[in-house]
């Protein structure tokens, strides 16, 4: 990608998350957004089918930056589900901002699904033989939508002392695993 297609994708995904900052999908246009990124519809169209194609990419490049970010990502998450627990929760938390913005309303929940299965598939690429366990399956599940829900439902809590309290619970999971 050339220089100037790269700073018009950073213009158009710029002006979405703005508009998007202030108002639901489906009151978005493309007209508005191509006002904002200071392009035309055509060159918005020739990188994105529509406003819901480009919010998907934004919510699929989100969702793997958590994952990327989370330090030591599938080296011991059998071996230390709490720690791994934790830095999940740290790689959410630091991507606060964004996924407040794209997945807010229904979007939560949207999201901790598509961690979920993301966590599952590098989990499962480590260990294949959990894949077929109903209770690894289970686990994980509550593991990853557990810490994510905690997270979301207490902000107002120290994040240190939730990151904490988090990784506690999940300890307690780790003789089932």
């Amino acid at each position: 990608m050339d220089i100037r297609m790269e700073k018009t994708e950073k213009a158009i995904k710029n002006a979405f998350i703005e508009l998007r900052s202030h108002k639901p999908l489906e009151k978005i246009t493309v007209k508005e957004l191509c006002a904002l990124a200071c392009i035309n519809k055509s060159t918005f169209y020739s990188h994105y089918e529509d406003i819901y194609a480009l919010s998907e990419a934004l919510e699929s490049e989100t969702v793997a930056s958590v994952l990327n970010s989370i330090p030591h990502r599938g080296e011991y998450m059998i071996e230390n589900i709490g720690e791994f627990t934790r830095e999940l929760s740290l790689a959410f938390a630091s991507h606060i901002s964004l996924i407040n913005i794209l997945f807010a309303g229904k979007g939560q929940s949207d999201l901790a699904g598509r961690l979920e299965k993301e966590v599952k598939k590098m989990f499962f690429e480590k260990y294949p033989e959990y894949q077929s366990s109903p209770e690894k399956n289970i686990l994980l599940s509550f593991c990853i939508q557990g810490a994510y829900y905690a997270y979301l439902n207490n902000q107002d809590v120290k994040a240190e002392a939730l990151m904490q309290v988090i990784e506690n619970i999940v300890k307690v999971l780790q003789p089932l695993y």
